[in-house]
């Protein structure tokens, strides 16, 4: 999907400061850009750090900044200096949104914090994305996503059950730590218009870590029972796992007894889905060791591919286990626009949120310039 569409975005008209680096703060500045509003990015002189995160590189700036930066206009500044604050005040002064992440303290310390510039612009909405906020016992410490992955035990949970923890292959701390910044922004531009006033706004990398435990968190609070990894299996139902077959292995995500019931009517064991071992969800979670041998045993005779389409058809949720490329490059990722494309050989993903009247618009390709907002 190539688009250069002027914003008719949802957020049309909003104007964003993004003086953030790395993932969460441009994260969160490029959703914000797919719908509508115009954002632009100030980066030191050297530029965003993520600019050298490669290969693959091109002209000299990395994916990883790529991905990152879209429907942003950059111009650099050195905010260390008074003269790079003075810019920065004038625009500042006509933005809706700041979005920074800088270690707690430095923006006071050059006189333009949250508590001196709300006074001089009460309908900012200031969004700061942190490691784990500005006080209590871990207070102002920097975050990263592998550590708090690490002490939010998510790596506890990830891996195989006879394996070591293990860092989930994506920064999903930082990701979601740029939703939920997105989320509070959305929700202080809303309340804005009741009040007239902006407000600060924290999104933690901690407490994103933290609230990403889902069943496990529940599991513990309920029993206390120490949550253990499974690998690919669902910690709380079964078959919910990647299982084995005469080719490759197929992810399947048996939800119900109905579900179960169909799966093996579609391998031809259904006497699994009468036997009282395995006839209701809480008994098949209960013996899903025995569960699992017996259906690769079965599954051995079948078509990964050929059966991932039969189980489908069947209302059993079943997919291959795919690659990145194969991913991309699958018929219905073009058809959900979720690859674009943009001159100059950008390509990247689409917004995962489809709007039908304002739908998301892809405009500015990284590294495009600008000094000041747009006229709306």
């Amino acid at each position: 999907m190539t688009i250069n569409a002027p914003s008719t975005g949802a957020l049309a008209g909003v104007r964003v400061l993004d003086i953030s680096r790395i993932l969460g703060g441009p994260y969160c500045g490029q959703i914000l850009g797919d719908h509508g509003a115009d954002v632009l990015k100030v980066e030191p002189p050297q530029g965003d750090d993520t600019r050298t995160w490669g290969p693959p590189f091109r002209d000299g700036v990395a994916s990883y900044y790529h991905g990152l930066n879209r429907n942003k206009r950059i111009q650099h500044l050195d905010l260390g200096t008074p003269e790079g604050r003075e810019v920065l005040l004038a625009l500042v002064a006509e933005a809706d949104v700041l979005i920074e992440n800088f270690k707690t303290g430095t923006m006071e310390r050059w006189g333009i914090g949250y508590e001196t510039l709300s006074k001089r612009f009460p309908r900012l909405v200031w969004c700061r994305v942190s490691g784990f906020g500005a006080d209590g016992p871990l207070g102002a410490l920097p975050g990263y996503d592998a550590a708090v992955q690490a002490m939010t035990g998510i790596m506890s949970i990830n891996g195989e059950a006879d394996g070591g923890p293990l860092r989930v292959g994506l920064p999903v701390v930082d990701m979601v730590t740029g939703l939920n910044a997105v989320i509070g922004v959305l929700l202080a531009l809303n309340e804005r218009q009741r009040s007239g006033r902006g407000q600060f706004v924290e999104a933690a990398l901690y407490d994103s870590g933290l609230s990403l435990l889902h069943p496990h968190a529940a599991n513990w609070f309920m029993d206390g029972t120490e949550p253990k990894r499974t690998g690919n299996a669902h910690p709380n139902i079964y078959p919910y796992d990647a299982l084995k077959t005469r080719t490759d292995p197929i992810f399947v995500a048996v939800g119900n007894d109905r579900q179960f019931a169909s799966f093996c009517a579609c391998i031809g064991q259904q006497a699994l889905s009468e036997d009282p071992r395995y006839a209701t969800a809480g008994q098949r979670s209960v013996n899903r060791d025995g569960l699992k041998q017996q259906l690769e045993a079965a599954l051995a005779g079948f078509d990964g591919r050929t059966l991932v389409d039969t189980l489908m058809a069947a209302g059993v949720p079943a997919a291959p286990v795919l690659p990145v490329d194969a991913a991309l490059t699958h018929p219905h990722t073009a058809h959900r626009g979720m690859v674009v494309e943009l001159e100059g050989g950008y390509r990247g993903i689409g917004s995962p949120v489809k709007l039908s009247r304002t739908p998301a618009t892809y405009r500015h390709a990284p590294l495009t310039k600008g000094d000041r907002f747009l006229d709306e």
